[in-house]
């Protein structure tokens, strides 16, 4: 075997949970470790040690992540009320990728991973269509609570001069509910818009943005209004120049085109809406397990990981004994992603050259029949072998020496 490739500048290395842990040490253990000198700084972001560190762990990796330009991220468990016992969680602590994002601000940006013989449920589609996800504010870092009967619940602006404007939310005096307040800034949402407009002009790719203005007059409007500003006075001759297209529709007129369209285009959304359509879109491609995601600051930050959850299913069964034939695709394509920006930021084209080579592995793999059982079940190809975790890392790491 060849001399190991070396880093120069570190990974951030960011831990995970449950199945998706095992299959992260996988990764390492048979397709990093035997070719790459790996420097990374690691942060263990399974649930145990954020509710040891209060959580600190996860603000420690975003900013590290600041330090370094580069993280890499393995799946992890946002706990609900049935986490919080299972785990005996000191409180139920908010997503880990809602917090890292709002620290990293940015934009995150997901796509199909597209191989032969697995065919979108959607026959129109002939190309890849990417989501661009806002990654701040909104829902996932609202406050809400719960409201007894008799309350009143009013939104306060407190103006810099210390007036108070008072909006009345709901009188609660029939009934006990629920409330929320959530924010957005204009700095973020430029960000956001902007991050859209250069992905678009770098992929050639027509830009469609979505939100729900006819309902949320004031706040989903501004939305639209930022992204309009920005692009008249930045971007439209620019798109024009090499004829590319960017409009807005509602996001419900929005499902009905990208449902009929033939994809090639950038569909921006907002946080949560993005948070959604990413994993329709996954499914409807073919696997939740082929997304790709990476986060992109405005400020040059890059987070990689794989758009799916830490599926809980396969780690019993791992618990147990029994081996899993688990999809770790998207987490491979984490990795390389982040070798690849990694290698292009330290002007490291070995270290490039060996991410795209990884996944140029994994493609012809299943490309050629080799899969894991949950790719096997939706496969066109005729002759399928379906391989379990390891199988699948092995076969892919030999190819990988082919190349």
């Amino acid at each position: 075997m060849s001399e190991k490739i070396k880093m120069i500048t570190p990974l951030v290395e960011m831990d995970g949970d449950e199945m998706t842990r095992i299959v992260w040490q996988k990764i390492k253990d048979i397709l990093i470790l035997p070719y790459v000198d790996l420097k990374s700084e690691y942060y263990d972001l399974g649930l145990p040690n954020r509710d040891a560190t209060n959580d600190q762990v996860t603000r420690d990796s975003a900013e590290a992540t600041k330090k370094y330009g580069v993280a890499v991220k393995c799946a992890t468990i946002t706990p609900n009320a049935a986490r919080v016992e299972e785990y005996n969680l000191k409180q139920m602590w908010k997503s880990p990728n809602g917090t890292i994002r709002a620290i990293l601000d940015g934009t995150v940006f997901r796509a199909p991973i597209l191989v032969k013989g697995i065919e979108p449920y959607v026959k129109s589609w002939e190309k890849p269509i990417v989501i661009a996800r806002h990654a701040y504010g909104d829902i996932y870092s609202a406050v809400d609570t719960p409201v007894e009967k008799g309350c009143k619940a009013d939104l306060v602006i407190t103006k810099p001069d210390g007036t108070q404007e008072i909006l009345p939310i709901h009188d609660y005096k029939e009934s006990g509910g629920i409330a929320m307040g959530m924010h957005n800034v204009d700095s973020s949402i430029e960000s956001f818009a902007r991050a859209c407009f250069e992905y678009a002009l770098s992929a050639k790719m027509d830009l469609w943005f979505s939100a729900k203005d006819t309902i949320s007059k004031k706040y989903d409007h501004h939305f639209k209004d930022v992204f309009q500003e920005v692009y008249d006075k930045e971007y439209k001759e620019k798109f024009e120049e090499i004829g590319i297209e960017y409009f807005y529709t509602l996001v419900d007129d929005a499902i009905a085109r990208v449902i009929k369209s033939k994809g090639g285009f950038i569909w921006a959304c907002k946080n949560y809406d993005g948070d959604v359509f990413s994993d329709m879109l996954a499914t409807a491609f073919g696997s939740l397990a082929m997304m790709t995601s990476v986060l992109v600051s405005p400020k040059g930050y890059f987070e990689y990981e794989a758009a799916h959850g830490t599926v809980t299913r396969h780690y019993y069964k791992y618990l147990k004994g029994e081996k899993t034939s688990t999809n770790p695709i998207a987490t491979i394509f984490a990795w390389t992603g982040g070798f690849k920006k990694r290698g292009e930021m330290d002007n490291l084209p070995e270290l490039t050259r060996f991410g795209e080579k990884i996944e140029e592995a994994v493609i012809g793999v299943v490309g050629d029949g080799f899969m894991t059982g949950d790719l096997a079940l939706i496969s066109t190809l005729e002759n399928k072998q379906v391989l379990d975790l390891d199988e699948f890392l092995k076969k892919v790491a030999e190819r990988y020496e082919t190349l």
